[in-house]
């Protein structure tokens, strides 16, 4: 994914990767848009990883007005262009 997000890529926004938010380490930012993109691989499937994915994207959102979205790992591999495109929708 940093392959398609670094050097201002994307509407020429900059994002950032592991960047520190709260006590959370998100997997991408933008701040000018407070956007955060997430990764998600197969343990995210489990309930106590996707309460816990819940209770983090709350308080990023309610908390610090970051706006959350999240993508499977494996959707990033097979089309990547896809992912960007709906980045792209979201911004």
């Amino acid at each position: 994914m940093w392959k398609f997000l670094k050097q201002r890529q994307i509407l020429g926004l900059k994002f950032r990767r592991q960047f520190s938010a709260g006590a959370y380490i998100l997997d991408f930012y933008c701040p000018s848009l407070k956007l955060c993109i997430e990764l998600d691989g197969p343990i995210h499937d489990t309930l106590a990883v996707a309460e816990h994915d819940r209770i983090r994207t709350q308080y990023l959102t309610f908390e610090l007005g970051i706006h959350v979205i999240r993508f499977r790992n494996e959707d990033v591999e097979r089309n990547p262009e896809g992912v960007v495109e709906e980045i792209i929708r979201v911004i």
